[in-house]
């Protein structure tokens, strides 16, 4: 799949049981900043199980251009020479980050303290997404930034010449602000401080641990409150990127939905501030087995083994949404097929992702037969139970990976086949998914129906 260029159209029909192993790609959030601190490490670093997705190779294209040797040696291995904090060189050409949020502000971040300039673009979704949450922060160390109206891409900013420390709450639950903000601290003189009131996924803190860099974690009364200590010399690292619990919801998902399956997902990240959908869906009476749990990269893992399952409505509590942000869109599709109505509150995040997935998950399962609810903080589904989903729908993906994946994974389940406009965007961070969920059973058909 390629995630530029013609749209590529895409059916899913109702599959028989899925069975076999499902070897899903390595972690995204985990790939980018593999990639990112081994730039900004003196040294070498090797990393392997790196996610070869279009997100991931864009940054690893940034990465060279401001002067790190990022080099692939093999399928999932690279290589990365870095040139330390503070080491950044200027790039000669604009930073093109295609679809990836994480990329896009995770440099800027990383970029912001030195005394260079960038110009960062990316494609028509990640264009219309709001950076100020990253430009406002970064502004506090004394970069500037130069962006068109509402602070969208594409933006150049000019990196602090003499950078401060900063103490800073971050304002909504985005584990990328926090982690642009740390990236940042790191070639300012003193302790950066970050304060998140609601803990978000944590793997920035454990890399830049792992990486050297002096970190302190502290629960208070304010909040989770990060300390790092900046102008460390980073230590280049090797670093085993387990695979991707977000991407590993999919065919889970999709295994919990089509009746009579069985599958096996081996080594997928059990990171307790990722594992949300996790919970929801064995609250909700999922089969899911956690067998051989282990460590991997610094990461717990734990091998997934999935049985096809009747299922109940839930409500989700707000609290859980930032363990679990990405992966409200599946879980929508699962609680099509569920008993009940299944409520997931504090979503609003979702409104200014890679598209509007309150908007787009709603419009594509009404367009499937399914009663939708919504506010700008709600998403209800009205559960029809196991086969109940009509389908027959065709749903607008709008350039955005999960919504894509999300409908093709209804259409595994739904009476009639459910179309989607363009399944290009996947390619951004599940490369694999259509020949894997083949494999297993499904049926996915290029073209219009």
């Amino acid at each position: 799949m390629s995630g530029h260029g013609d749209p590529i159209p895409m059916t899913s029909r109702r599959a028989a049981p899925l069975k076999g192993v499902a070897e899903v790609p390595g972690d995204k959030s985990i790939s980018h900043r593999a990639l990112i601190l081994g730039a900004l490490s003196v040294g070498e670093t090797r990393i392997t199980g790196l996610l070869e997705g279009q997100d991931v190779l864009d940054t690893a294209s940034a990465m060279r251009s401001f002067g790190a040797d990022v080099r692939h040696l093999g399928v999932g291995e690279w290589s990365v020479h870095g040139v330390g904090v503070g080491g950044f060189a200027e790039p000669e050409d604009v930073i093109d980050c295609g679809n990836s949020g994480t990329g896009v502000r995770l440099i800027m971040g990383a970029m912001a303290t030195s005394p260079i300039a960038a110009t960062f673009t990316g494609d028509a979704s990640l264009r219309s997404r709001p950076m100020a949450r990253i430009t406002d922060p970064i502004a506090l160390f004394g970069a500037r930034s130069y962006g068109r109206s509402r602070g969208r891409l594409p933006m150049t900013i000019l990196g602090a010449a003499d950078p401060v420390p900063v103490r800073y709450t971050v304002p909504m639950p985005s584990a990328q602000v926090k982690s642009a903000v740390l990236l940042a601290g790191l070639n300012a003189p003193g302790q950066t401080v970050v304060i998140e009131k609601e803990a978000t996924r944590d793997h920035t803190e454990r890399m830049l641990a792992g990486f050297g860099a002096e970190l302190s974690v502290e629960e208070t009364a304010e909040g989770r409150v990060i300390t790092l200590t900046g102008q460390p010399e980073l230590r280049p690292q090797s670093v085993a990127v387990p695979r991707d619990p977000s991407s590993a919801a999919f065919p889970v998902c999709a295994a919990l939905i089509v009746e009579g399956s069985e599958i096996t997902v081996p080594g997928v990240s059990q990171n307790l501030t990722r594992n949300g959908i996790y919970i929801t869906l064995v609250e909700m009476g999922a089969d899911i087995a956690f067998e051989n749990p282990r460590e991997e990269g610094g990461e717990p893992v734990a091998d997934l083994r999935v049985k096809f399952s009747t299922l109940k409505g839930v409500e989700v509590p707000p609290e859980r949404a930032a363990s679990m942000i990405d992966e409200y869109p599946v879980l929508s599709v699962v609680a099509a097929f569920a008993e009940g109505k299944t409520v997931m509150k504090g979503v609003k995040e979702l409104r200014v992702k890679e598209s509007d997935r309150i908007d787009a998950m709603a419009r594509g399962l009404e367009a499937n037969g399914v009663k939708i609810e919504e506010d700008e903080d709600t998403l209800i589904v009205h559960g029809m139970g196991p086969g109940g989903v009509p389908g027959g729908g065709t749903c607008a993906t709008h350039l955005d990976h999960r919504i894509a994946m999300s409908f093709l994974v209804l259409g595994m389940a739904a009476n009639k086949p459910v179309g989607i406009d363009d399944a290009g965007p996947v390619s951004t961070s599940f490369p694999v998914f259509e020949p894997l969920m083949m494999r297993l059973g499904a049926q996915l058909v290029r073209g219009n129906r």
